[in-house]
């Protein structure tokens, strides 16, 4: 095996601690702090939303007080357009992916999964913005790329053809997010052998999405929720704030 297989395996601290024949309460207790570290690192880099970064460095403004008040991509893409919506989903993207890497190097698969469940919850609940953040569709879609393509790539296929045919992009988030852990486990069992505690991550994952989604759900089921589209609610931020009628109610 070679040494980048080993780190995306087990991770550097994660092979020390299981291949060495030094098994003393240091090595247990350099493991437990490889784990902090991930854990912190990756809720810290989920803390950083981007929606409010470029709401506020380019408009002067803050996304959580237009549209449906929430700091994700689409709210961006209904309220800035789709320039901000791109810029807020290569941010999302690439902070699941820098925290995902740090789990896999410290401490290799376990990592990534613990890494990409608080990178969630650091979106969701970020510590730099009073804890109001998004509701972590992009940053789980990413986090689960990095621990698993292909069940990214059945989930991917799926939001696809949902969204296309309702124009639900709640929908399709809220069905995906709920699939994910069943879809892990199916695959895991068939072809891949993960530890079947990797399912437990991913049924938390889809709770806390799936509980952000509420109101979102509630509206799907009332009749009320808003359909995606690719034009932007406002010619202009100033307009925005001017015309507050033209909130809607759907987010990401």
């Amino acid at each position: 095996m070679s040494l980048i297989e080993k780190i995306f395996s087990n991770g550097i601290v994660g092979d020390y601690f299981l291949n060495s024949s030094d098994k003393s309460t240091l090595g247990l207790v350099l493991f437990v702090v490889s784990v902090a570290v991930v854990i912190i690192a990756a809720y810290l880099l989920g803390s950083i939303n981007f929606a409010i970064i470029i709401s506020g460095k380019k408009y002067k403004q803050d996304i959580r007080d237009h549209g449906s008040k929430n700091a994700g991509m689409t709210n961006m893409m209904r309220t800035y357009g789709k320039k901000a919506a791109g810029l807020t989903l290569l941010g999302d993207a690439l902070k699941a992916v820098a925290a995902c890497l740090v789990g896999y190097v410290l401490i290799g698969g376990e990592g990534a999964y613990i890494a990409g469940l608080f990178c969630i919850l650091g979106h969701i609940f970020p510590i730099f913005y009073r804890f109001k953040g998004g509701k972590g569709v992009v940053t789980t879609a990413v986090a689960i790329l990095m621990c698993n393509p292909i069940v990214f790539a059945i989930l991917f296929l799926l939001f696809v053809i949902i969204v296309l045919f309702t124009r639900y992009i709640s929908l399709g988030s809220v069905v995906c997010v709920m699939l994910y852990p069943l879809l892990l486990d199916s695959i895991s069992r068939l072809f891949l052998g993960h530890p079947v505690h990797y399912v437990v991550y991913a049924m938390i994952t889809a709770v806390v999405v799936v509980v952000k989604h509420w109101g979102n759900i509630k509206r799907l089921a009332a009749g009320k929720e808003s359909k995606f589209s690719f034009k932007k609610s406002v010619k202009s931020p100033e307009e925005k704030v001017a015309d507050p009628t033209e909130e809607n109610k759907e987010d990401k």
